[in-house]
Parts: structure tokens; C-alpha cells; sequence
């Protein structure tokens, strides 16, 4: 306990001597009795790096909080200081380019790893909470999907909507969106939560929904992390599936591609017997990838060719489809199935099925994560660039990038789905093309020391900047997923019409502009507010 109690002790002053808080130390003190304030070096290390392994930031240090209430007292001393610091909320860690980090402030470990554990256990303890009658479970923001899944299947229930890697935190995924192939019928992870509870940068701990605080919930449901920390969230859920069929079949026409595509995710309105539950497509511009990637789905003894395909350019298109049923369903399940596949135009040799627990196909990435961790290929930079790309432009998108600048060679997959605009409530933050139909393209790169110049950060970034050039170049509307700018300028053209909804929500909610600082959208303010409640009103000094 006095080890304890010294650390965070030199935690405050160090906090006191670099940012001039204002607060008395004694209350800081109280501040983190429930949790730890670290300095130690393997938490602000691991603080100040994140998936994309492209930046590195310098945390003053890193709070593992033993409570929602922790949450706020930090940021409400943030906000009461003297000159400010920062304050930014992380999950698992897995942004691209430093939007969980921040410089001098400090790091909430939301995900409770490294030294507070056993914290993090009690502040679990009362999350993960299943109401079967309500249909629901209430998570902890730092919760991982994984976890969530675990918890709910116990009573037979799941969310309806996923990621398609589940070790990402629950609030990481809702201050962006989380899609993936339910997308099209279920919307975004955004579209399934019923409640909040959030610490906005007033340092406020208030519950928010349709009804109650509906600015509130709007904004941060995509908000980036801009207008509070995420420390609750209600998730609707269904009755669980027990087993799902996963079928891929490949394309060589990308207008039969998308066609297809297009038609699957019309069906949303249909009953679950006459539509799909799961709709993805990837681009297969590297034969090696077909085989090698998300497990081995396709048989070793019998691997896909690009070249035994007519494909146009050297390029495939692989359509991923499933369905889910209950084991006492089986016998029905083949037939469905077949009269879904009967209304599509694939490559009729193409076929390729497998059947999984419902379970086993959700988690099938980190499948795929072991084996590049065994093989010293996970912790590598990630260049990643997601984009929206409106359905009138995929087309051109096709032509300029998958059969252009990408050439035959890539070191990762590439995802392109399509999803349908209205299953988005457009009142959140989140801001896509505007048409009724609009398709992720994910190109989820790896940077790799394998002696191949076109796998090496440089190349891959460079190559993102001229994708990005030549959406702009062509008139295509893209709007970035997991968005990456430097100017607020480029912020400005990002939101569009919703700029100004986007920075008045900000001026409400984070008035000082201390949260999220590594998205790099505003300046922390230099002012000292008059009172917690007058935020509005704010005493410069500079």
C-alpha cells in the first residue's frame, strides 16, 4: 500500500510541475483510490504506441481507473486546471494513427490490462450485466466483444451486429461505428445500443439515450471520442444462432461482383429464410492471399489459381455469404441456401463451403492473429486506409485502384461490401457518401521487412496517398472510415454539411478540447473555465 500510495504520489506532482494543476493534490489523491495512476515505464510505453505502430506519442501518465467515477474525477481535474492536459480514453489499442494517444496527459487504460487487473475485475464485476426479459446487456466501455459474446451466450443471446475482429473495446468501436458483413441488415454497432453512459470533457458522468440526453447520445455514437469516454453501453440483442454455414464463391466480372452484392443486401427487409445473415466481398490481387488468409478455407490440397479464372486484369473478387440456423433447422438450411445461390452469377466451379459454431466464425480472425504472432508478423506497422466509396464511383474505383495503383502485389487483404444508408441513423457523428448504397473498401496492409520493396511502409503509404489523390483527382466522394487528417481544414471537408453540428457539439461537450487529442480535429484551449457549468464562458491566460 505505501508503494502504492508513493507512485501515485509522484504521479500528481509530476502532473502538478508540467501542467500547473490547480486542484488541490489531496483531492487527486482520492481521485485514484479506486484505480492506479501510473508513471511506470511499461504502462506509458505501451500508452504511447497503438496498433498501427506509425506514431508514438508521450503520455505523462497512464490511469487504470477502478471506476466510472475515476473516469471523471481525472478528466473534471483536466478540466479545472490551470493551463489543462489532455486526456484520451484507450481500449485494446488498436488505432491505426495515434487517435487513442495524447502528449503530455495522461492515458485511461480502458481495457484494464498491465498492473490493474485486479481493479479492472471489480469494475467488470458490474458490467457484462444480461437482462433476458429487456433483451440487453450493459458492457463496460473498455469491454472487449469478446467477452461481451461470452457473457451473452450464456443465455443463449448475442448483439446483432459485429466487427469482424472481436478483440476490440466496446467503446472503441461505438466512437467510430463497428461494421461489418451484418451491416447491411442490422446498421453499424451505432445502430443496436439503447443507452450510455459517458464522461464528457466537463468531467460530467451522465446517462444518455433517445430520451434522455439525446444530443449527447447522438454525438458520441461515431463521435471519435470527441465529446466523451464511452464507460457504459447498453447493446440490444437476439436469440444466438448455434451454427453458421460459410460459403465464398469467385467472380472474375467485377460489375457481376457488385451486382450481386448489391442484390443480397436489398434483401434486408426479407424473413431470415429467403436472405443471407452475413454479406462481404474481398479483392484478390495477390494469388498467394486466397490461400493464405483468415485460415484455410480453401483447401491446401486443391488451392484456387488466379490464372485457372479468366479474371479480368489479373484481379478476382471473392463474395462471402453466410447463414446462420439452429442445429434442430439443418435439414432446411441446404435448400435455402440453394435457391439464394441460384439467383447469383459466380463462377459456377467456385463453391466453397464450411461449417463452423456461431461462435468460431465470429472470432475467425483471431484465428488468423495466432498464427501471425507465431510467425513475428502481427506487431508489424499497419498503413491502413478505409474508405467509404459511393456506389455511382465503385466502378471507377475498380478501374483507377484494385486494377491501377494496387498492381499485382499487396500484403494484406482488401475488403469491399456494400451497406445500405438508411439502416445508419445520420443524427450520430458518423458522416458517408450520399446515396442510398455505399461500399467499404478496407485495405488492411501489413508493412514487412521481406527484402520486397512493395511491402514496406513507405511504398504502402505512399501508395494510400495516391489512392486518396486519385479519388480526388476522378471527382470520386470518399468519405475516410477510421478517418486520418493533420488540418482541421481537412477535418472541415470530411464532416461537410455536418461541421457545424460536429463543432458545437464539441463547444458543449469538451469546451476546453481536451479529449481525443491524437485524432488531431482541435487545439487544447489554453482558458480556464469560469465554473464547471458555465463552460461557455471561459477566463483566457494567455
Amino acid at each position: 500500500m505505501a508503494t502504492r500510495l508513493l507512485l501515485i504520489t509522484f504521479a500528481i506532482c509530476r502532473l502538478i510541475v508540467t501542467v500547473g494543476l490547480t486542484v488541490d493534490p489531496t483531492e487527486l489523491l482520492r481521485l485514484v483510490v479506486d484505480g492506479q495512476l501510473s508513471v511506470d515505464p511499461s504502462d506509458v510505453d505501451t500508452a504511447s504506441k497503438d496498433f498501427g505502430l506509425m506514431t508514438r506519442a508521450e503520455p505523462l501518465a497512464v490511469l487504470h481507473p477502478g471506476s466510472a467515477q475515476d473516469v471523471a474525477r481525472l478528466v473534471r481535474a483536466a478540466y479545472s486546471s490551470a493551463h489543462g492536459f489532455t486526456v484520451s480514453a484507450r481500449g485494446h489499442g488498436h488505432s491505426i494513427n495515434g487517435q487513442a494517444q495524447t502528449n503530455n496527459g495522461v492515458v485511461i487504460e480502458m481495457n484494464g490490462g498491465g498492473s490493474s487487473g485486479r481493479v479492472m475485475s471489480r469494475v467488470r464485476s458490474g458490467s457484462g450485466r444480461v437482462s433476458e426479459k429487456g433483451m440487453y446487456v450493459d458492457a463496460w466501455g473498455g469491454e472487449l466483444w469478446i467477452d461481451v459474446l461470452r457473457s451473452t451466450l450464456e443465455y443463449g443471446l448475442a448483439p446483432k451486429s459485429w466487427t469482424d475482429y472481436l478483440y476490440l473495446s466496446v467503446g472503441g468501436t461505438l466512437s467510430n461505428a463497428g461494421i461489418s458483413g451484418q451491416a447491411f441488415n442490422h446498421g453499424p454497432q451505432i445502430s443496436s445500443v439503447d443507452e450510455l453512459d459517458v464522461v464528457t470533457g466537463r468531467g460530467e458522468l451522465l446517462t444518455c439515450s433517445e430520451e434522455k440526453n439525446s444530443e449527447l447520445f447522438h454525438a458520441v455514437l461515431g463521435g471519435l471520442g470527441q465529446f466523451g469516454i464511452i464507460t457504459r453501453a447498453r447493446i440490444a440483442l437476439e436469440p444466438a444462432p448455434q451454427r453458421v454455414r460459410w460459403i465464398r464463391v469467385l467472380y472474375s466480372n467485377f460489375s457481376a461482383f457488385t451486382k450481386d452484392q448489391e442484390f443480397l443486401i436489398s434483401l434486408h427487409g426479407q424473413p431470415s429464410t429467403h436472405k443471407f445473415d452475413y454479406v462481404e466481398g474481398f479483392v484478390i490481387v495477390d494469388e498467394g492471399l486466397i490461400n493464405n488468409w483468415r485460415s484455410s478455407f480453401f483447401s491446401p490440397s486443391n488451392p484456387v489459381k488466379i490464372t485457372s479464372i479468366n479474371s479480368q486484369g489479373g484481379v478476382l473478387y471473392c463474395l462471402e455469404i453466410t447463414k446462420n440456423y439452429h442445429e434442430s433447422t439443418a435439414d432446411t438450411i441446404d435448400q435455402e441456401i440453394e435457391g439464394l445461390l441460384k439467383k447469383l452469377d459466380f463462377v459456377p466451379t467456385s463453391v466453397f463451403t464450411t461449417d463452423l459454431p456461431y461462435v468460431d466464425f465470429l472470432d475467425r480472425v483471431h484465428k488468423a492473429e495466432l498464427k501471425l504472432r507465431s510467425k513475428s508478423l502481427w506487431d508489424v506497422p499497419h498503413p491502413w486506409l478505409n474508405l467509404f466509396v459511393p456506389k455511382s464511383r465503385i466502378s471507377d474505383f475498380d478501374k483507377g485502384v484494385f486494377k491501377g495503383i494496387l498492381g499485382n502485389k499487396t500484403s494484406g487483404p482488401i475488403l469491399i461490401y456494400p451497406m445500405n444508408k438508411d439502416k445508419w441513423d445520420q443524427r450520430s457523428s458518423v458522416v458517408t457518401p450520399d446515396e442510398d448504397i455505399f461500399y467499404l473498401v478496407a485495405l488492411l496492409r501489413s508493412a514487412l521487412d521481406t527484402g520486397d520493396e512493395t511491402h514496406t511502409l513507405e511504398h504502402l503509404t505512399n501508395q494510400n496517398r495516391q489512392i486518396l489523390k486519385f479519388c480526388d483527382d476522378a471527382g470520386i466522394k470518399v468519405k475516410q472510415y477510421l478517418p486520418h487528417y493533420t488540418t482541421q481544414e481537412e477535418w472541415m471537408d470530411h464532416f461537410g454539411d455536418k461541421w457545424g453540428q460536429f463543432y458545437q457539439r464539441k463547444m458543449d461537450f469538451d469546451p476546453r478540447r481536451i479529449l481525443a487529442t491524437g485524432q488531431r480535429i482541435f487545439s487544447p484551449s489554453s482558458s480556464v473555465p469560469i465554473s464547471n457549468h458555465g463552460g461557455d464562458k471561459l477566463l483566457s491566460i494567455s
